[in-house]
C-alpha cells in the first residue's frame, strides 16, 4: 500500500495553480508557452534570412522602376500606426483575460482583428499599385526580395487573424478557462512578434531605401 502523497504528473491538470496568471495555471499551459517561444526562434531565423536576402539585393533594381518612385510614406505610416495599435489592443485583451473579463477580452480581440484586416487591406492595395506601375516579382532582384519579405509577413498576419477568429469561437463555446486563456496568450505573443518584424520592415525597407536612394 502506497503511503506517500505524491501526485501523478498527469493529475496536475486537475489542480491548477490559481496564484499564477490564468494562461500559466497548468503544467501543459506553461510547456505550450515555452514551446511557442522555441517556435518564434525558428521564425526569427526565417525572417533573418529574408532580411539578409533583401539587403544583399537592395541595389539590384536594374533599369526597372525605382522604389523611391513608388513608396507612399503616407500609406506606410498608416499601415504602421494600424498594426502597432493592434498590438496595443491585443495587450489590453490579455489584461482583461487575466482579470477574468471574458466579454471585454473578446471585444479587444475583435478590435485587434479589425485593425489587422485594415493593415492587410492597405498592404494588398500597395501591392496592386506597385504591380500597376510595373513593379512585380519578376521585375528585378530588388522587387523579388521586397515582395518575398513583405508578402511572407503579410501571410503571417493573415494567419494571425484566422487564429484569433478561431480562438474567439472557442471562447464563445467553452468559456474562459486555463486552456482557452493559454491559446489566447500564445496568439497574442505571435501578434506582438509580427509587430516587431514590421518595425524592422518599416525601418530597414522603407526608411533606409529612401535615405540611400
Amino acid at each position: 500500500m502506497r503511503m506517500d502523497n505524491k501526485i501523478d504528473p498527469k493529475e496536475l491538470e486537475d489542480f491548477p495553480d490559481e496564484e499564477r496568471p490564468l494562461e500559466y495555471q497548468t503544467e501543459t499551459g506553461s510547456l505550450n508557452i515555452f514551446g511557442f517561444w522555441m517556435f518564434l526562434g525558428a521564425e526569427i531565423v526565417l525572417f533573418s534570412a529574408l532580411f539578409g536576402t533583401y539587403f544583399v539585393l537592395i541595389f539590384r533594381t536594374d533599369s526597372s522602376v525605382l522604389p523611391t518612385e513608388l513608396f507612399d510614406m503616407g500609406l506606410v505610416l498608416a499601415m504602421t500606426f494600424t498594426l502597432l495599435t493592434s498590438s496595443f489592443t491585443s495587450g489590453l485583451a490579455i489584461n482583461e483575460m487575466r482579470l477574468g473579463n471574458a466579454r471585454r477580452m473578446m471585444i479587444w480581440i475583435g478590435i485587434t482583428l479589425v485593425l489587422g484586416l485594415g493593415f492587410l487591406g492597405m498592404e494588398i492595395y500597395e501591392f496592386v499599385e506597385f504591380a500597376s506601375e510595373g513593379a512585380t516579382l519578376a521585375t528585378s532582384a530588388f522587387w523579388s526580395a521586397f515582395f518575398l519579405l513583405l508578402g511572407t509577413h503579410g501571410v503571417h498576419v493573415a494567419m494571425g487573424v484566422a487564429w484569433f477568429i478561431i480562438i474567439l469561437i472557442q471562447i464563445k463555446m467553452r468559456g474562459l478557462n486555463p486552456v482557452t486563456a493559454n491559446k489566447t496568450f500564445i496568439a497574442s505573443l505571435y501578434w506582438h512578434f509580427l509587430d516587431v518584424i514590421w518595425i524592422f520592415i518599416f525601418t530597414g525597407v522603407y526608411l533606409l531605401r529612401l535615405v540611400i536612394a
